[in-house]
């Protein structure tokens, strides 16, 4: 078969196919020789059809149709195997089927042009001396200490408190009644989750809205009283968020917190350790370990961006689509676990815009996944064989063995800890700077913003505002 290549932009490949007349006559009769064996004609028993009679039926057009669809896709199959074509995805005509099938004669050549995306191919430059800015997570001690402490107060007792009234830090049992209040009128009847008896309130900040656990602060036992509060906008339960309501509490008793001794008692009671002293260090370590693990992460976000920037390369069509799906994909199993519906964001009218909306992240990250390819193919970075084993052997660990295709999990274990050793390749090669923690990300927080002022849609962001929705509602409910 004669096939003539053409290098196409945006990683595609020409091609130019020749189907020879045999094989145009053989796949007509092919068709014909089908639509006698299993169509029903009174007067003819299947097989026996008379072809003018089967063309009269069926008409000539509607057989050459799916002539030409077989013989397309086996001669584009053929074509690739001969001319040795890595073609990824399903392949495009250059003209028009319909066009073809008016020029498709049976017994006579028939010539059609094809296009089929191809890997891209990515060229790099001066990525060896990168110079990148990234924030380093400091240490903090403190956060030691507040560790410590909450695991003290997850040990206190609780001692009953007669002789004051309530202050910040005391548990208190009460009952309460929430109503909304439109145009400065409560409603009669409570809210959905408005009431509750005997409930325990621990006077600390943050753990109700605003305004909550002050209006309590100062009630002595025994004591009622109703104080407004606003449901914040970020308020998991969109009904009420920025909603005025109005809580009448009781406060039924007060218990303050009888703290544990800070000692080695306290360390064993909290952890395995035998000594307050190796569990403030282990704490210490851990602590460092995590800070230096995401200044690391920090850096080697700098240098995939600043990869962007050492590549050249066009990316197929084909690519693109399987990444946007990739992330939709993604992003709806997320919203289910948050028991958000995602046939109510996934629908026909906003697909089309959250795929376009999608598209520029899909991008980038395609060029920074070949770009740390291209380097590791470059200076031949490879994963050892045991450290592959190692990281499988790990993974074996987290997940169900029956769901595991094996084949599969070596290449990601491949390329993940191939990645891992090209970024730290260029980390070591690369000028890093180290900015104090929020200095960049208050930069692109800003960005960020005026972008999505600039390009806002509120169906394209439901997705999103549903995640946010209900981690806000699960931070709540904790």
């Amino acid at each position: 078969m004669k096939v003539t290549q053409e290098k196409l932009p945006a990683s595609q490949v020409g091609l130019d196919i020749e189907i020879p007349a045999d094989t145009t006559k053989k796949s007509y009769d092919r068709v014909v020789s089908r639509y006698k064996q299993s169509l029903n004609i009174p007067g003819f028993r299947k097989g026996k059809v008379p072809t003018q009679v089967l063309l009269n039926r069926i008409g000539v057009e509607r057989i050459k149709a799916t002539a030409l669809e077989e013989v397309l896709q086996s001669s584009i199959e053929t074509a690739l195997e001969q001319e040795s074509i890595d073609a990824i995805g399903n392949y495009g005509l250059k003209t028009s089927f319909e066009e073809l099938v008016g020029r498709f004669t049976p017994g006579e050549a028939l010539t059609f042009t094809a296009t089929v995306d191809v890997p891209p191919e990515a060229e790099m430059k001066d990525y060896a001396s990168l110079s990148v800015t990234a924030e380093e997570v400091a240490y903090d001690p403190a956060k030691v200490d507040e560790y410590l402490e909450e695991r003290r107060g997850e040990q206190a007792d609780l001692i009953p408190v007669e002789d004051r009234p309530c202050e910040a830090g005391d548990t208190v049992t009460a009952d309460y009644t929430g109503v909304l209040v439109n145009d400065g009128t409560p409603e009669e009847e409570p809210f959905e989750g408005g009431s509750a008896e005997d409930f325990q309130i621990e006077l600390a900040e943050g753990r109700f809205i605003a305004g909550f656990v002050e209006s309590i602060i100062g009630m002595a036992a025994g004591e009622t009283k109703t104080f407004p509060v606003t449901f914040p906008a970020e308020y998991g339960r969109k009904e009420l968020a920025e909603r005025d309501a109005q809580f009448t509490i009781s406060v039924k008793d007060i218990k303050t917190k009888d703290l544990p001794e800070l000692d080695d008692d306290f360390a064993k009671a909290v952890s395995e350790f035998d000594t307050l002293e190796e569990l403030r260090t282990s704490l210490e370590d851990k602590r460092k370990a995590d800070a230096q693990a995401a200044t690391d992460a920090n850096i080697a976000e700098a240098i995939r961006v600043a990869l962007l920037d050492c590549i050249e390369v066009e990316l197929p069509k084909t690519l693109v689509d399987r990444e946007i799906e990739m992330m939709l994909t993604q992003t709806a199993m997320q919203l289910q676990q948050y028991g958000v519906d995602v046939k109510q964001i996934y629908n026909e009218q906003n697909l089309p815009q959250i795929r376009d909306r999608s598209r520029p992240e899909a991008e980038t990250k395609l060029q920074q996944d070949l770009a740390l390819r291209e380097v590791a193919k470059l200076e031949s970075i490879a994963p050892t064989e045991e450290a592959i084993a190692e990281r499988v052997a790990e993974v074996k660990t987290q997940i169900d063995e029956s769901e595991i295709d094996a084949d599969r999990l070596l290449e990601y274990v491949t390329d993940d800890l191939t990645t891992e050793k090209t970024i730290e390749w260029l980390k070591e090669k690369a000028t890093v700077e180290l900015v104090p923690e929020g200095t960049l990300s208050k930069d692109d927080e800003d960005a960020e913003a005026e972008a999505d002022t600039a390009a806002a849609d509120a169906t394209v962001d439901v997705a999103s505002d549903a995640v946010e929705a209900a981690e806000v509602a699960a931070d709540d409910a904790e």
